[in-house]
Order: C-alpha cells, then structure tokens, then sequence
C-alpha cells in the first residue's frame, strides 16, 4: 500500500514537473517569438528609414550654393588694356591678351610669367576692335585702323616628362586661316568686328568707321594631295560682300553659333538681325528680325553669346541681365526676351560665360561677383570680390576658377565649387523654355552628343509616365482580380476553389522581365498587327458571358441542378475561347468594312491620333497580368476569411446570396480589398522591367492610350548604368528614386489610414 501510494506520488511529481517545464517552455517560446517579431518589425522600419536617409544624403548637394573662397593674389608687369583673359583647361595656366597685341601666358596660382607672344600684326598697325570666336576654340579676331582683321588663337601643347610623368604645357599662338590679314575696309578703322567659325570655315563680319558693313566668309580647300604638300600653304577660297546704309558705324556686331544671323546691335540696345545665307546672294539684303533688348531708359552695358552660341546674355546699366534667343511660330522668327536675372542696384560691367554649361559670372560697378544658371534660372553666388573695380575676369573651362583683373592690375585667384547650378525646384517640376524650342515645356533629355547640350530635368514627364503606366495596369488588373476574387471566394465550389486559387497565385512568381520580353517583342507587334480584333474581344468577351449568364438562368431546373452549384465558372471556359476566337475571326472583314483594312492607319491619318507599337495599351495588358495575382489573393483571403456565422445569419433571415455578399461581406472584407488594391498599385508604381521592354521608352506628357512612356523606376534603370558617379545626372536619378519612394510611401499611408477606417466602420456587423 505504502509502494503505491509513493508511485503515485513520484507520478505526480513528474507530472506536476512536465506540466512546470513546458509552462516554461511555451512562455520562454512567447517571450522569444515576442521579441524576434518586434525585432524583425523595428529592422524593417530602420531598413527603410536608412534607405531614405541614404536617398536624402545623395539629393541634399543639388540645392547647395556654391562657395567661391580666394586662392592667390599677384600683379602681372603689363601695363597694356585687357583684351580678353582665359585659363587653360586644367587651371594651371592663363593667358592674357593686351591691346598691344601680345599675348601674355603666366602660371595660374604665382602670376609667374611662361611666355611672352606677340601676334603677327602688320606693321604699325593699331588693334581697334578685338571678337572672340569662343572660349572653347581659342580663335579670335583683331580689328586694326587699317581696315585689316587677323585671325589668331591660343593654345598649348601638352607632352609628359619621361622620368616622373610630370605634365608639361607649352603656349602657342598659331593662325588656322592663315598668317596674312583680311582686308575688309579700305583706310578705315574697323570699329567692331564679329567672328564665328565651325571646322575650317569662317565668318567675319566688321563695321568701319562711317558705317560700311563688310562680311567675309572663308573655307580652307583641301585635295588629295594635302598630305604630301610639305610647304603648309593652306589655300581658302573666300567670298565678300560690302553693304553701304545699314548701320552707323559705332554698333556691335555678334554671330551666332549657327552661322545664320548677324546680329548687329546698337548703344540704346536695339538688336536687328541679318541673314547671313541670303547676305551673299540677295541684291538688297535687309534686316529681318528686330528687337529693343532693354527697357525704359537701360542701355546694354556687356553683350555676350552663353555656350552654343544660341543664348544672347545682355546686362545693362539698371542692374538687370536678360536671356534672349530666336524662336519660330508659324514661320515667323522673333528674337524674345527668355527669363531675366536681377544681380544688383549697379550697373553690369562684364559677362562671362561658362565653357561646358550654360551658367555664366557676371561683375557689376561694385565689384559684387554673381554666379548664375540659366536653364535653372538660379543665382549659386553672389560676394564682393573685386572691390577696386574688375577690368577682366575669366572662369576656368571646368568652373572651379575664378580670375579676376581689377582696375589697378592686380590678379586675384578664387577657388569655385560650384557643382550643380543647373537644377532647381523650378527647373525640375515647372515648364522650362529651353533653347530651341517655342514655348515652355516639361521635357526629360539628360544628354546628347554635343558638349553644348542644355540638360533638361524636368521630373513631371517622368512622374506622369508612372502614374499612367500605373493607372492602365489598373484598369485592367483591378476589375478582374476583384471580381475574380469575389466569385472564388465567395461562390466557388472549395474543391474547384483549392485549384484555381493557387493557379493564379502561382502567375506572381512568373519573373517580369520575362512578362515584359514577352509584351515586346510578341505581344506589341501582335496587338498592331490586330488592333480591332483587341477591341473587339474587349466588347464582346463581357457581353458574351453576360448573355451565356441568362442563357443559363432560363434553363430548367433538373438541367442546371446537375452542375453542383459553385462549379458554373467551368461552363464559362469554352464561352470565352469561342468568343475570343469568333472576335479575332470578325475583326478583319469589320477593319476592310469600317477602316478601309487598316484600322492604325485609319487613327493616324484620319483623326490625328499617333500611334506608338509599344504603348500604354501593351503595358496595361503585360503589367496588369503581372498585378492581377497580388491583388486577387490578398481580395480573396479578405472575403474567404469573413466569419461565416456572419453570412449564415443573413441568409437565415432572408437575404438572398448576392444581398449577403454586397450588405455583409463585402463591408467586412473592404479593409482587406482596398488594401490588395493599393499594394497592386504599389506594385504597379514601381514596376521596372515590364515597362522598360514593353513601351517606347519615350519620356512624353500624352494620356493618349497609344502612346508610350518614361517611368522613374525604368528611367532610373536605364541611365544609372551610364552617369558619373555624383555628378548632377547621377544625383536627379538619386532624386528620381527618392520621388518613386515618396510615391509608394503615400500610397501604402493612405492606403493603411482608409483601412483603419473601414475596420473600425464595419467592426461591429
């Protein structure tokens, strides 16, 4: 009896120890699972925190200023007036031009002369009037009083020492048109002179005291013989004309980078232009395009070209600096005033354009320097730098110098960091008149073959192309996998309900980069090639399963009672092949019928649609089949998992199925749905591939169905690849994907708040 009663015992003890052991089991498990699943959401929420503080480092330096801190300060032994100043490409040398005619090339950072070259002028010959082709060529002109013009540019030869690869520059003045001077007035002093060359042809205009307008163009002849021509004699074939009546004398003359207009301008800055290809030809050319370039009593003060040669900067005595540039409308060209830049209270001295960007250093009567961006419309700097007085300034050809000439002679070398000038909020979500075109417009075009590119960064195409991408996908992914999900949820039979449910969930591991080869390269010359035939599926799929709906209504009741009731889709699989296939069948003879065969053609020329093979109506198709699966099983889950004590008792009350479905389950499971829809859309906002292979690619602004797009998260994945690491390109892509990550951050915030809602609003059914 005392055994049993100790068995019994230790029985319970073991017991009572299994039973303590796995209580403290299953709470050191919850404690565990607890702090792993906080982990786990608290390393999410960093994870995407960091992403974003990641995206903001790289965006913050576009909207920095620029700094300008002083580097050296010399005199240079010249006591000659500055012609022009220019510094070599790699800051370590300058050159400047006096009116004495010698070019003067000294060490950048010491003022330590290298070279002394005097131009080959003729004898006695006095410089009157100096023109720079452009910064980039080195060519200019000089004008002398003896009505003679010499063409000269600077340069320099680089070679490497051998023993430390040290690199060694030597100046040059060479003569490319030849060393002998052009006679373009006959004993007159050449009051202006303009000069503009491309490759070895010239044009040289000039104005001689008493007003002759003389013109001269200049193309260097070659053979095949050149080579072999050991004397260097270049032969130029050249033509002149001399026009007497159309001008004073005293205006300044500037040619455009194009070499099509003359621009002749005068002292109370009334710009009249010449056509330089009919100058030669016509018998009485005249003036054709005219414009007052200051307002009220403002005369121009400095007058230069910015980099291209399309842009006239003019700075007057107000303080004020204007962009203009010619523009075409209904073939009628205006010279217009662009966009205006107020520096200061002062006159405008100097303009200085920069080399590689279409930014620009003005100086006004103070001495107060100004860095501007024309494209972006934004002053980086603006400092008083020069405070005796600036009679030169010169900006080096990568922006990060600054060489300033004062009154008294004395040389003062300024660092510039000044890296991204050309982006501004304007610029990036505002219509932006860019050079060439006829009006502001919003347009993506990040590079180009030509160093005198304007970059344009404008976002708004690119964000518009995502949002309609999104929203075609959604057109078509959002009825069918709500409606989908409703019937499968709802209705369908559980075992056809196991079968179909993970089919469709399966399309979602289906790789998009091959749904979006498949929508280029098939599915877009398909959808072309039988454009009425997708209409007409489009009509008359829905219509037929509507109609074969009622076909099966009316039929007996022991015919239909065979079918066990949520197995009906099955009927619909052959209704919808021999639709879509009668649909495809009588959209040809409909195309001769009502399109005369060709039903693109038809939209192109005849209503003035365009039509693009990969357009938004191929992206609807490939992404929405790419969002369909997201949408429908989160939808499906929502309605599936609707407490079915909720449903008996409606229909224990009365309420027909379909009453049951819209009073109660969909109410329940709106959360659910509205939550598929907004991840759908999500995933359509930020689809990659589909997009990229399956449309034009073409960043446009058009709703037009037909047409193709540029999204952030393809553009993003086309030119990342090909920019400079933090250069302005790279950052506006960094840009780019920090707007793509605001956008799907708003969708799913708005999405969660509307959530909330609807559960709290239908928690108590």
């Amino acid at each position: 009896m005392d055994s049993s009663e100790n068995q019994a015992k230790k029985s319970s003890a073991m017991s009572s120890e299994k039973l303590a052991f796995r209580r403290r089991w299953r709470h050191l498990s919850d404690k565990t699972a607890k702090v792993g699943i906080a982990v786990g959401g608290i390393s999410v929420i960093v994870a995407i925190l960091l992403i974003f503080a990641y995206l903001f480092y790289e965006v913050v330096p576009l909207f920095a200023g620029a700094k300008v801190e002083q580097w050296s300060s010399y005199a240079l032994e010249d006591s000659s007036e500055s012609l022009h100043l220019a510094i070599e490409e790699q800051s370590e040398m300058a050159m400047r031009l006096g009116s004495d005619g010698v070019a003067r090339f000294f060490d950048l950072s010491s003022g330590e002369s290298v070279a002394s070259i005097p131009i080959n002028l003729p004898e006695q010959a006095r410089i009157t009037s100096f023109s720079l082709d452009s910064e980039q060529s080195g060519l200019f002109a000089l004008g002398l009083a003896t009505g003679e013009a010499v063409i000269a540019r600077y340069a320099y030869d680089t070679r490497f020492a051998e023993l430390d690869n040290r690199r060694i520059l030597t100046p040059k003045i060479d003569y490319p048109f030849g060393e002998a001077s052009y006679k373009l007035a006959d004993g007159k002093a050449l009051a202006s002179i303009a000069l503009r060359t491309s490759g070895e042809n010239m044009v040289l205009a000039a104005t001689a005291e008493g007003g002759d307008l003389s013109l001269l163009k200049a193309s260097k002849q070659t053979s095949l013989f050149a080579a072999f021509d050991l004397g260097g004699g270049a032969e130029f074939e050249i033509e002149e004309r001399k026009l007497t009546g159309l001008t004073l004398g005293g205006e300044q003359l500037f040619i455009d980078g194009d070499r099509f207009w003359l621009f002749v301008i005068n002292d109370e800055g009334l710009a009249r232009l010449l056509n330089l290809r009919s100058v030669f030809t016509a018998a009485n050319p005249q003036f054709e395009v005219r414009a007052l370039l200051t307002e009220g009593r403002a005369s121009p003060t400095d007058i230069s070209f910015l980099l291209g040669g399309i842009s006239l900067l003019v700075a007057d005595d107000q303080g004020a600096i204007a962009q203009w540039f010619l523009t075409r409308r209904d073939d009628t060209v205006a010279l217009e005033k662009i966009r205006s830049f107020e520096n200061s209270e002062s006159p405008v001295v100097l303009l200085s354009p920069e080399q590689r960007r279409k930014s620009f250093v003005s100086v006004d009567s103070q001495g107060t320097v100004s860095l501007f961006n024309t494209t972006a419309r934004r002053q980086a700097f603006t400092g008083e730098l020069a405070a005796e007085g600036v009679s030169a300034i010169a900006i080096s050809p990568r922006g990060d110098a600054l060489l300033i000439e004062a009154r008294n002679g004395q040389m003062t070398l300024w660092d510039v960091e000044n890296k991204h000038p050309e982006v501004s909020w304007s610029a990036l979500w505002s219509r932006v008149w860019y050079e060439g075109y006829g009006e502001p417009d919003f347009i993506w075009q990040s590079s180009a073959a030509s160093n005198e590119f304007e970059p344009k960064y404008s976002l708004v195409p690119l964000s518009f192309g995502t949002l309609k991408a999104a929203f075609y996908a959604m057109l078509l992914a959002a009825p069918l996998a709500i409606c989908g999900a409703i019937f499968t949820g709802y209705f369908m039979a559980p075992m056809m309900r196991r079968k179909v449910k993970p089919l469709i969930e399966l399309m979602e591991a289906l790789p998009t980069v091959v749904l979006g080869f498949l929508a280029g390269l098939w599915l877009a010359p398909f959808v072309e090639n039988n454009l009425l035939g997708i209409f007409t599926v489009l009509v008359l799929l829905p219509t037929s399963i509507l109609l074969a709906s009622f076909v099966w209504v009316q039929l007996p009741n022991d015919l239909r009672h065979r079918i066990p009731d949520g197995w009906e889709a099955g009927i619909l699989v052959p209704v919808i092949i021999a639709f879509t296939v009668l649909s495809f069948a009588i959209a040809t003879p409909l195309e001769a019928l009502l399109f005369g065969g060709d039903m693109r053609f038809y939209l192109t020329n005849e209503l003035g649609i365009s039509y693009d093979q990969r357009n938004a109506m191929v992206v609807g198709f490939a992404m929405g089949f790419a969002v369909i699966p997201t949408i429908f099983s989160i939808a499906e889950d929502a309605i599936f998992t609707v407490p079915k004590h909720l449903t008996y008792g409606s229909l224990a009350l009365g309420a027909t199925p379909w009453q049951s479905l819209y009073r109660v389950v969909l109410p329940t499971a709106s959360p659910g749905i509205f939550s598929a829809l907004m991840i759908g859309m999500g995933r359509a906002v930020g689809e990659t591939m589909i997009v990229l292979m399956a449309t034009g690619n073409t960043p446009i602004m058009d709703i037009n169905i037909f047409e193709g797009m540029r999204t952030l998260a393809a553009n993003i994945a086309v030119e990342i690849p090909e920019s400079e690491v933090d250069s302005t390109h790279y950052r506006i892509l960094f840009l780019a994907a920090l707007v793509l990550f605001m956008f799907t951050f708003m969708f799913n915030t708005v999405a969660e708040v509307i959530r909330q809602r609807l559960r709290d609003k239908y928690s108590t059914i």
